[in-house]
């Protein structure tokens, strides 16, 4: 029991220091190790396989919309970034430059993607001639590299890995169609797949994405109340069709200018699923996009043993036929208590424990990593059983972070309430802004908090300014973001 409660005592409880906990569990869980390059991070085998979910489930949805996948080079001309000022402007702080290659200067620098609108304008501008050729919907999956002063593993690192998409369209009405459809996607797997509650709205101007008309978002809550911006959707205008002299001939035989889009999500949803569902012992990992949904650990004395663990092989074959991502753990180095603690760390949704007992009871046992509920079971129903309590435990995962989120969403009539806010609590604040970019610009400096965006459904509207006083032309979410 002594090493049981050691290995507990080595995550630093989030009350005491959140950001602690945070490196501690995604230390414990061995989800990554730091570089020899500042700011930059190796994805061990568990983490990477959480990215190699999230990328398969929505893959699956970019394909079902009609998006098909490409790939575009690292290296990007400075050129490129020239063309298109406000993106430039936007990015130039956290370009890396490439200016020596094979032991020569190079002619001209390349930047290495911090992101793709710039290639890929200079290639749709090729490959569109025609009504005919739209619309053009491509999606890249891919590494990107912004030189971050300050890093935090998996939220914000120098290199990360994301998926951008990029569209091509004939009008603004086709173009923002697609914006919101990709918004919406975002949206539904966040919730659906991740178990993340979300705000969905629009970004004020001064957050918006460089050379974007309009940028949307959906923003997310962390269990220490502060933001991640979990995913978001531009509606480029023609900007980018302009810079790159991407034009097709429309049905009257006339040269337009596309409406281009591009929208993403990285790896920092990792970040985020960890700072949303975890707990004093770790991770705790929605069953959809958990590696492992069920860990089965053999209970019993030797003379016992391969009679169980046979056993628990052959329901583990019954899980395995059924679609679940199972594991069995059969080690007989390491007690069952310690084994439980492990798994917990790691934030399997489901634990079985098998012993002689059970065996000869026809029975199961079925643990809960969120709500620590013990529920024996038939091992005739066995299978349906645990894709019961999976199906569960996703939705409870989610009710749980909606109900922190909801909780800790307040609202602020003046900047000096939203101060006090953020001095005695933690969270978000729903407040009136007039559309000034000096008094969004005050809160921040006087709070450290930016705008989230200004939500669809806000859950109250606001009528003043918080900072002001004026009438309010918004209802904006404002907090602490990493």
């Amino acid at each position: 029991m002594s090493n049981e409660k050691q290995f507990v005592k080595e995550i630093t409880p989030q009350s005491e220091d959140f950001s602690r906990w945070y490196i501690d569990v995604i230390k414990k869980a061995d989800l990554m190790s730091y570089s020899p390059v500042r700011g930059c991070i190796v994805f061990k085998p568990d983490g990477y396989e959480l990215w190699e979910n999230i990328q398969r489930e929505l893959d699956q949805r970019f394909k079902e919309t009609g998006h098909r996948n490409a790939y575009f080079p690292l290296f990007i001309p400075e050129s490129f970034f020239q063309k298109e000022k406000e993106h430039v402007e936007g990015f130039n702080p956290e370009l890396p430059w490439v200016t020596e290659a094979g032991g020569e200067k190079l002619e001209e620098r390349l930047a290495i993607r911090p992101t793709s609108e710039t290639m890929i304008g200079h290639m749709y501008a090729e490959w569109i001639n025609s009504y005919r050729d739209l619309p053009l919907l491509i999606n890249q999956w891919a590494n990107v590299v912004r030189w971050e002063k300050r890093t935090l593993p998996f939220l914000r690192t120098s290199e990360f890995l994301w998926q951008e998409g990029h569209t091509a369209h004939e009008d603004e009405t086709d173009a923002r169609k697609e914006t919101m459809q990709m918004l919406e996607i975002y949206r539904d797997f966040a919730e659906n797949f991740l178990a993340i509650p979300v705000i969905m709205g629009q970004k004020t101007p001064s957050e918006k994405f460089a050379g974007a008309v309009d940028t949307f978002s959906i923003e997310a809550m962390m269990k220490d109340g502060k933001a991640v911006q979990a995913g978001t959707s531009h509606y480029l205008g023609t900007n980018f069709a302009v810079a790159f002299d991407i034009k097709y001939l429309d049905r009257e035989n006339q040269h337009q200018f596309c409406h281009t889009t591009s929208w993403g999500v990285s790896t920092r949803l990792i970040g985020a699923l960890i700072m949303i569902h975890g707990d004093d012992r770790g991770l705790a990992l929605p069953p959809k996009v958990a590696p492992t949904q069920v860990i089965m650990i053999p209970i019993g004395p030797p003379k016992t043993r391969e009679q169980v663990v046979g056993r628990v092989n052959e329901l583990y074959a019954q899980l395995k036929q059924a679609g679940v991502r199972v594991k069995v753990d059969d080690r007989p180095d390491q007690s069952p208590g310690w084994k439980f603690n492990e798994y917990e760390m790691r934030g399997v949704p489901v634990r079985v424990e098998l012993g002689p007992r059970d065996m000869d009871n026809g029975q199961v046992v079925l643990v809960s990593r969120i709500t620590g509920e013990k529920r024996v079971v038939s091992q005739e129903n066995f299978v349906e059983e645990v894709q019961k309590l999976l199906t569960e435990t996703q939705q409870e995962m989610y009710d749980r972070a909606k109900r922190f989120r909801d909780e800790n969403l307040t609202e602020a009539d003046t900047l000096d309430e939203f101060k006090a806010f953020l001095e005695e609590k933690r969270g978000f604040a729903l407040a009136g802004w007039c559309g000034s970019d000096a008094c969004e610009a005050q809160v921040k400096n006087e709070t450290g908090a930016t705008s989230r965006n200004i939500p669809f459904k806000p859950e109250a509207t606001k009528s003043k300014c918080l900072v002001c006083g004026e009438d309010a032309k918004h209802t904006v979410v404002f907090g602490r973001a990493y």
